[in-house]
């Protein structure tokens, strides 16, 4: 992945900061409460999303299985309609790929459509390494962009600022991205909307080469689709005469069929819309100079550690995230802390779990993410390809503190324990030897419950750091198997 997040500090000290922040906390509190709650709304209105769940959790999960079959059958799909599939095997062959492609156009900018892909290998920054600037057309990307920002959400990337604070950054970098901000710029979302469309229209009808990701990919026509709600990305697929995709080998789907689920869980799982304003969908180019769509088509499919996450029976279900966004919406640290304290372009329950698959848990950052949740599952709850996040994190916690066998850039290692857990190790070895001893087992409980009163209220030395924040648990007078002893199980009259 890009390097421009790695070398943040670790989760708990970027999201101290944080929450630090009250105005980022408003803003963050005020969004993800609105969104989910119309979520929750327009979900309530089918009486089968429990069926298009598991439907979309089925078909992402066979086509994970049978990935290599797909992508083989998707390349000759793309070929035989006039497109041209490169293969990527990380961020920097990508960016080597994409820069190529532009620079053969003989173009030194291009337009782009919101993409997550292209964040992920820092794309925007390499062409800019190579003399080519790239506009992100998207409004909340714009922000972002003009903000010199990062985004820190995957659906709104500018959620964490509000209106005033979009209104200033227009006002101050519009000029130096092209047509600048109008004299008198308020902060009503009409005005900063209008102002956004004037500074972008003269980038659409210029530009020569477009940028985009994909939502799906239809292995048996070749077909891509992007979701969105604005027309920015109507505009970067039909008005440049080079396309250039850049995509996750994990965005393809079987069939056409396949894609009724989808169309119907994503736009109300992400933007609570029961379909979205724009549904844009494209196979292969045109043969026409004056017909929409591009007369060159690019399909860049990238790995970027997909296939390592792809060996882990686990952590795979990561891979059927369709971008909605949901779990970020309902997730109580997200919230607080914001999507930079993730040091990824994808945050949230999402980002603590997909990140150090596609990274790795060699930094110090990616280390922490799997310990960036409460575990409360709310966000399995609300997924709507249902991953299980929390089974997952779990999963991550055990390769952080226990290290062992995984698959990194596509060869077996056998990976060592993160620093700094030597103690919880020593802790959950010692648990698993009491559980497998039940006579010391039971010893050890009547030894608590007959000291109860001398117990702390908090633990002392490392264990402050977990009792600082919530009560330890009161021990009870009796253990439960001298209870179960003593009344048969309740049939004796237990008090």
């Amino acid at each position: 992945m890009s390097g421009t997040f790695v070398g943040m500090p670790a989760f708990p000290e970027a999201a101290h900061d944080a929450v630090g922040n009250r105005t980022l906390r408003g803003n963050l509190r005020h969004a993800t409460h609105t969104i989910r709650a119309k979520r929750a709304k327009a979900v309530a209105e089918l009486s089968d999303w429990a069926e298009l769940r598991e439907a979309g959790r089925a078909v992402k999960d066979h086509t994970l299985r049978h990935l290599d079959r797909y992508l083989v059958q998707l390349e000759e799909a793309v070929t035989a309609a006039g497109g041209t599939v490169h293969w990527a095997a990380d961020a920097d062959e990508a960016n080597r790929i994409v820069a190529e492609l532009v620079r053969a156009t003989g173009e030194s900018e291009v337009v782009k459509v919101k993409s997550m892909a292209t964040q992920e290998i820092g794309l925007n920054e390499a062409l800019e390494a190579e003399g080519i600037r790239a506009y992100e057309t998207d409004l909340a990307e714009l922000i972002v962009q003009l903000g010199r920002d990062r985004p820190s959400h995957i659906l709104v990337p500018a959620i964490h600022r509000n209106r005033g604070e979009i209104r200033d950054i227009f006002r101050k970098e519009m000029s130096e991205w092209g047509r600048p901000a109008p004299e008198g710029l308020t902060d009503s979302p009409a005005e900063l909307a209008e102002a956004a469309r004037l500074h972008l229209r003269e980038k659409f009808l210029r530009a020569k080469v477009g940028i985009s990701g994909a939502n799906f990919m239809v292995a048996e026509t070749g077909t891509l689709v992007i979701v969105e709600s604005e027309g920015n990305g109507r505009m970067c697929l039909t008005l440049p005469e080079t396309l250039i995709s850049v995509v996750g080998i994990e965005k393809i789907v079987p069939t056409w069929r396949d894609l009724e689920v989808f169309l119907q869980t994503l736009p109300r799982s992400s933007t609570a819309e029961r379909m979205n304003p724009y549904t844009s969908m494209w196979t292969g180019t045109t043969d026409s100079e004056t017909a929409d769509g591009p007369q060159a088509f690019h399909l860049v499919l990238l790995d970027n550690g997909r296939t390592d996450a792809l060996a882990d029976r686990v952590g795979r279900q990561a891979l059927r995230c369709i971008r909605c966004s949901a779990c970020l919406n309902v997730c109580p640290v997200y919230e607080r802390a914001g999507g930079h304290a993730y040091g990824s372009v994808y945050p949230g329950p999402i980002g603590a779990i997909l990140s150090p698959q596609l990274r790795g848990t060699a930094s110090e950052i990616d280390a922490s993410l799997p310990y960036a949740s409460s575990l409360c599952g709310a966000c399995y709850e609300v997924c709507p390809v249902a991953i299980d996040i929390p089974e997952v994190l779990v999963h991550l916690r055990e390769r952080v503190v226990e290290g062992g066998p995984a698959v990194r850039e596509g060869n077996r290692v056998l990976l060592k324990p993160a620093k700094g857990h030597a103690a919880e190790r020593a802790a959950m070895r010692a648990a698993r030897w009491a559980f497998a001893h039940p006579g010391a087992l039971r010893a050890g409980q009547r030894i608590a419950s007959r000291t109860r009163r001398f117990h702390p209220r908090t633990l002392p030395g490392p264990g402050r750091a977990w009792s600082g924040s919530r009560d330890l648990p009161p021990v009870p007078s009796e253990p439960f198997r001298d209870w179960w002893q003593r009344t048969d199980g309740g049939r004796k009259g237990a008090k």
